[in-house]
């Protein structure tokens, strides 16, 4: 699958299967996405293969209060991904609205539910927590592991 920002300049290839998919609702990511909620797919950074330009880091203010770095395109400013400091550098959540195809990627968990928007209705039978849950599996788990253990580059 391919994605990138509107105006074309970054542009990235995602190889093999994401961690998970994440649709968060907490107010963070509503306030920094502008939208009722965000959907990330969590891939590993040598799994984000960049074909065009390189984006922007931007450290950004997070709930934690560690700072998130969002990969930005430095023309036109969408944000691409992200890097959270508990995930460690070796993992990257892509803004799965970027994907030229995103449909592709629909959300495996909803998480922080407690502050989702009223009028939001989730589909039945969707997995959803109040709060972050990590609901994973071994394989991902384990790729996870071993992602955080050797880092990753500096975009």
């Amino acid at each position: 699958m391919e994605g990138g920002c509107t105006c074309r300049q970054v542009r990235y290839r995602l190889i093999g299967e994401p961690l998970i998919i994440h649709a968060c609702y907490c107010r963070w990511c509503q306030r920094e996405t502008g939208s009722a909620f965000v959907l990330n797919a969590l891939y590993e950074a040598d799994r984000v293969v960049h074909l065009a330009a390189e984006p922007e880091l931007v450290l950004t203010p997070s709930a934690s209060g560690k700072g998130q770095r969002v990969a930005r395109c430095p023309t036109c400013r969408v944000a691409v991904w992200s890097n959270y400091p508990e995930a460690g550098p070796g993992i990257r959540f892509v803004r799965v609205g970027t994907l030229d195809e995103p449909d592709r990627l629909p959300p495996d968990v909803h998480i922080f539910t407690s502050s989702k928007q009223p009028w939001l209705t989730l589909p039945p039978g969707a997995k959803a927590f109040p709060e972050f849950e990590r609901t994973w599996s071994a394989e991902s788990l384990d790729r996870l592991r071993a992602a955080q253990a050797k880092g990753a580059p500096s975009a």
